[in-house]
């Protein structure tokens, strides 16, 4: 166990006290947790590639946190309603595809590369910038108004062209099977 294995650990134990935060209506708390998962991403990030600690359980580890975090995020704030439920299942509805893909693509014993396109990084910015700003504006009470809506916007489209690409990717990949 690496020390960025441990951290990225530390990051998924996080997921339930910050969902616990929100559904508290522990909005402060819920932001400063977030914010502390974000830093531990980085550190960990950083110290695998500085001091080549890469592994293979932490390549796993390191998305699966990430997503944990995110998707938790997005539903407790929809169920709370802080968060437009029709965005919120467009954010995990695409997370559901593409593990539904790669699930299908190991079946078949051909296992598609994971490889994060340009679009799904940037995907994942704007759902952590939109996921922060309601947070911050619920634990600081101050009106997201229009950076909400700008953020809304491009996690709506950046989610919709990252799963049209990684379908069209998979479809392309897939096609390549010989029937029996």
């Amino acid at each position: 166990m690496s020390i960025p294995n441990i951290i990225t650990l530390a990051r998924i134990i996080l997921v339930p006290v910050i969902v616990w935060a929100i559904v508290s209506s522990q909005m402060e708390i819920a932001f400063a947790i977030f914010v502390i998962a974000g830093v531990s991403d980085a550190v960990d990030g950083f110290l695998a590639k500085r001091f080549n600690m890469t592994s293979e359980l932490g390549a796993l580890l390191d998305p699966l946190a990430d997503k944990a975090l995110l998707v938790s995020i997005y539903v407790a704030l929809g169920i709370w309603g802080a968060m437009p439920r029709w965005l919120v299942i467009l954010v995990v509805s695409r997370d559901i595809m593409i593990v539904s893909a790669v699930i299908v693509s190991w079946l078949f014993d051909k296992p598609v590369e994971m490889k994060p396109l340009m679009v799904s990084k940037l995907n994942t910015v704007a759902q952590v910038a939109f996921a922060a700003l309601v947070l911050a504006s619920l634990g600081f009470g101050f009106e997201p108004h229009p950076y909400d809506l700008i953020l809304m916007g491009l996690v709506t489209i950046f989610t919709l062209g990252s799963v049209s690409l990684y379908l069209v990717e998979w479809v392309r990949h897939m096609s390549t099977i010989e029937a029996r």
